[in-house]
């Protein structure tokens, strides 16, 4: 999923249909300060950054896209239903539902578009939110021959308005996997959080940033510095002048003893029509999504960090989703099944199937069922390849394990090894999406934090699965885990099956 940023051919600039700003140069100080008066923004913020033109171009494919989708289908949805009875009203009735629901639902937000999963949570609760429209007005209008537009045409635009989002966000991110489209990122904090900021927004050049200066602590005395190859251009109180000079389009503000409450008010108070948006990292960096809710108490702004919710009606859903998943591909794949075993019996006349004991939810242990891979006793051999380790903590790993057979590097390789813990997810123990099922000798050497992974059932796939599955460090995982515990949401789990699919078509990873 990580990949770095690289010079693109000049083909790639037709790809995306937006216009698409030139990469900027790395940003040094002069470049920041003296920028050519024809694109500087006033300080009245009235002109706008170049980056904000592929931001309304991109927005307007987004919705010319969604548009697109509830014509297509409702016209279908008119041709096939109207052969049985009157559809004048329930087309325009749909079109204004679909039309009103889903900018009321904030799903053509800028702000969402292109990463993560909240923008396709908002598309879901726009388009559920369009089909109780299109019910209730069937209900006032005495139509109540409204269901096949409720459970038919509304799914099918959601059937299509997806893959298309999704389309979209793929051209996007690779173009700012070539350095494009991204946007222009002041940061400003100490010298170890700006590293670590500028660290991932370049390991993730999906999310869309790129820091081209910081103003640190350190800045007014060192004229020359840089943080990570990014250059200082200024002292903390000196963001605000900065930033109207420089046409940032983000200030991204990490944790620093200069941040007083005032201090961030009066920043905020001096963004004040500019085109930037300032963005303040709080110091529960792990924790984000629904968790986190900002609410006005005793006049004062509080950010609100309600505890991960492990029940309800969404926790039924996810429930009734594994069992009746994991039923539909047990079926699906049995033929595949059967081939596999006959491989693995033919392969050394060995067992099967592997048992091993893994830790559940809540510490409770389950026998975990996988595809032998490796000869019969490698669990005693292991000791003997101990010294080769490429892992860290308490993990053990070598990318040519000797134990490996030739079938089981095949299963490994795209994941096919792991079918048969849909046994698991059928039966209760495992869920479809979760944290990394660990072993008995592996939490009992957890960090408290680490436990937190068992606060949840462990998954047949997962964060740690579609972020470089074996290509991962001990903590990357943990860290990976925690977020999903923390995090939980029916969309995440949608959006992490779909790039498991991914990961595995392409073997990416696995070992």
């Amino acid at each position: 999923m990580d990949e770095s940023v690289r010079s693109a051919p000049t083909v790639d600039a037709a790809i995306l249909p937006v216009d698409l700003p030139k990469p900027r140069p790395s940003a040094r100080p002069a470049r920041v300060l003296a920028m050519p008066e024809a694109a500087a923004p006033s300080d009245s913020g009235s002109a706008k950054t170049p980056s904000m033109a592929w931001e309304a171009h991109y927005r307007a494919w987004v919705i010319a896209s969604d548009i697109f989708a509830t014509l297509l289908v409702i016209a279908i949805g008119a041709g096939v239903i109207g052969k049985y009875q009157p559809h004048d009203m329930h087309v325009l009735g749909t079109i204004a539902a679909v039309m009103c629901a889903l900018p009321a639902s904030r799903a053509w937000s800028q702000r969402v578009l292109g990463e993560g999963a909240e923008e396709y949570r908002r598309l879901g609760r726009g388009l559920v939110t369009s089909a109780v429209l299109v019910a209730l007005g069937g209900l006032m209008f005495g139509a109540l021959d409204v269901q096949p537009w409720v459970f038919f045409v509304v799914p099918g635009i959601a059937a299509v308005a997806f893959p298309q989002r999704y389309f979209l966000r793929q051209l996007l991110h690779r173009q700012r996997r070539h350095g494009r489209c991204l946007l222009p990122v002041m940061a400003a904090g100490s010298p170890d959080t700006l590293a670590d900021l500028i660290g991932r927004t370049r390991a993730e050049p999906y999310v869309g940033w790129r820091v081209e200066a910081v103003c640190t602590t350190i800045g007014s005395d060192q004229d020359s510095g840089e943080v990570d190859g990014v250059p200082v251009v200024g002292g903390l109180d000196e963001l605000a002048a900065h930033v109207r000079r420089g046409g940032y389009r983000v200030v991204a503000v990490t944790a620093d003893q200069y941040w007083s409450p005032r201090r961030l008010q009066q920043l905020a108070w001096d963004l004040e029509g500019t085109s930037a948006e300032m963005v303040v990292a709080p110091v529960l960096m792990e924790v984000a999504g629904p968790r986190l809710n900002v609410s006005g108490v005793l006049g004062m702004p509080l950010l609100r960090v309600t505890a991960p919710r492990f029940t309800g009606g969404r926790r039924l859903v996810k429930e009734a989703v594994d069992r009746l998943a994991s039923a539909a591909m047990l079926t699906l794949f049995s033929p595949l099944l059967l081939v596999i075993a006959v491989a693995i019996k033919v392969n050394d006349r060995g067992p099967v199937i592997y048992r091993q004991r893994r830790v559940g939810r809540d510490g409770d242990t389950f026998t975990m069922l996988k595809f032998r891979t490796m000869i019969t006793d490698a669990d005693k051999v292991r000791r003997e390849l101990e010294a080769e380790n490429e892992a860290a903590g308490p993990l053990f790993k070598m990318r040519k394990d000797p134990r490996i057979t030739r079938v089981g590097s095949l299963l490994r390789r795209y994941s096919l090894d792991e079918l048969p813990q849909l046994l698991n997810v059928l039966s209760g123990k495992m869920s479809l999406v979760g944290p990394r099922p660990p072993l008995p000798e592996e939490t009992e050497k957890y960090a408290p934090a680490a436990r937190r992974r068992l606060l949840v059932k462990p998954g047949l796939t997962g964060l740690w699965q579609v972020s470089g599955r074996s290509d991962l460090t001990w903590d990357q995982s943990i860290r990976l885990d925690l977020r999903y515990v923390e995090d939980w949401s029916l969309a995440l789990d949608m959006v992490i099956l779909w790039k498991t699919f991914r990961a595995v078509v392409g073997g990416e990873g696995a070992y």
